[in-house]
């Protein structure tokens, strides 16, 4: 498969996840976080289909388009490992990252932190949606929407 099919997957796969599980966040009380705003796609399809909630994005810097790019007090810039931490206990309704790179040995170190942040800043049955796997004993894996690879993208609750 070529790189350019692979990525039209993992974005569609992306897409398909979030658009299947509105009515499960819905659900849940608290604020969503998108860490990995990158240019602000998946963070303006979040506040079309959130616009009640408070979502909050993070990247090391802001570089969404400007229609895309979150006011500046939902705007958190810097390494996202560390900046994340501040938010621990937030009770999100749901967390989505995308932050991959596609290269084992980096995306291995983001493995070695992100399930703690996702788990740590979701509420109590909230909703985890990832590039990454995340392993992590307080966050439950959930079935894909049809026609999603498993491995292609990450869907999880919070016990």
């Amino acid at each position: 498969m070529s790189r350019l099919d692979s990525f039209i997957r993992r974005l569609t796969a992306q897409r398909d996840i979030l658009n299947a599980i509105i009515d499960l966040v819905e659900e849940v009380k608290g604020p969503v976080l998108e860490f990995g705003l990158g240019n602000g796609r998946t963070y303006d399809h979040l506040r079309e289909h959130f616009p009640d909630r408070r979502i909050i994005a993070f990247d090391w810097e802001i570089r969404s388009y400007s229609a895309s790019t979150p006011p500046a007090e939902n705007m958190v810039t810097g390494n996202i490992r560390d900046t994340g931490q501040a938010f621990l206990g937030i009770n999100a309704a749901l967390a989505h990252a995308d932050i991959g790179t596609g290269h084992d040995e980096i995306d291995a170190v983001t493995l070695t932190w992100l399930p703690q942040l996702m788990a740590g800043v979701l509420t109590h049955h909230g909703i985890a949606v990832s590039g990454l796997p995340l392993e992590h004993p307080e966050l439950l894996p959930l079935p894909l929407p049809g026609g999603i690879k498993e491995g292609r993208y990450f869907l999880y609750r919070r016990k």
